[in-house]
């Protein structure tokens, strides 16, 4: 039997969180399989237990996360008798005790484009952390055994900025599961799209962040709404422009300001 231990500690939001979501599952209904997975409290209340995961819950801050990986985990992961471990969130151990495989897939830490937009909005501490966290994300990749990106791109992006091997898995998605959940949406959502019917409906799924470019979006609104003369179109949202309602320390109150100004929200 083969014991995986997972480190997803790091998976906060956006893909680290879908990663974890979709693969326990589908490792769960593995015969030959065992799990040790470290992940956080409300991350584990997404997931159903199966018979052979073991959670490991562990709620912590980001500063005090990384410590904890690189100085206590590892004598956790080596108690569990694990034979693989699988770091999920873009930062290795520097010193594990089990064969290490890195799913790194975050490209911020490459995008010029975006430490440009940081020091245009002013958010010098951002940069600053971003920065920090691409020279760990960096380093990682050196620390890992195997690092695994999510597209041959970005696995080419990889090894030219480290000149490591890195191997590319396309991650995918499991189409029935994906299409199964055939209960009816709810009736606050029903109402938000009823009201609305009729004219060309926009849906971004999307937490709040800067590398989204949801200003990008609100100021091409106006720009289709001439191009459509007589069409009503709006613009639907899965977050909140408030602050504190997204994860991360974005700043809303540009876009926010934006969609007063050129939009309806809804």
């Amino acid at each position: 039997m083969i014991h995986l231990f997972i480190n997803a500690l790091a998976a906060s939001a956006g893909g680290g969180r879908t990663y974890v979501r979709n693969i326990i599952p589908q490792l769960a209904t593995q015969t030959g399989v065992r799990v040790t997975i470290a992940l956080s409290p409300d991350l584990r209340r997404e997931l159903d237990p199966g018979s052979n995961v073991d959670f490991v819950e562990l709620d912590m801050s980001p500063t005090r996360r990384f410590w904890y990986e690189q100085y206590t985990l590892p004598e956790l992961i080596r108690k569990s008798r694990a034979n693989i471990l699988l770091s999920a969130g873009n930062f290795a151990l520097r010193k594990s005790p089990l064969p290490q495989i890195l799913l790194s897939r975050n490209s911020l830490y490459l995008s010029l484009d975006f430490f440009d937009d940081l020091r245009s909005r002013g958010e010098y501490r951002m940069w600053l952390e971003t920065r920090a966290r691409a020279a760990i994300a960096k380093r990682s990749i050196h620390w890992a055994d195997v690092t695994v990106a999510p597209s041959q791109a970005f696995a080419h992006d990889l090894q030219r900025w480290t000149g490591a091997n890195i191997i590319a898995i396309h991650h995918g998605f499991d189409r029935k599961v994906f299409t199964q959940d055939s209960r009816a949406l709810s009736p606050e959502v029903r109402a938000k799209l009823d009201a609305v019917d009729g004219s060309l409906k926009i849906l971004f799924v999307s937490h709040y962040n800067y590398y989204r470019n949801f200003e990008t979006l609100f100021r091409a609104l106006p720009i289709l709404r001439d191009q459509l003369p007589g069409r009503t179109v709006r613009l639907l949202l899965t977050c909140h422009l408030l602050s504190g309602t997204n994860p991360g320390s974005y700043r809303v109150d540009g876009a926010a300001q934006l969609v007063r100004h050129w939009a309806s929200p809804t």
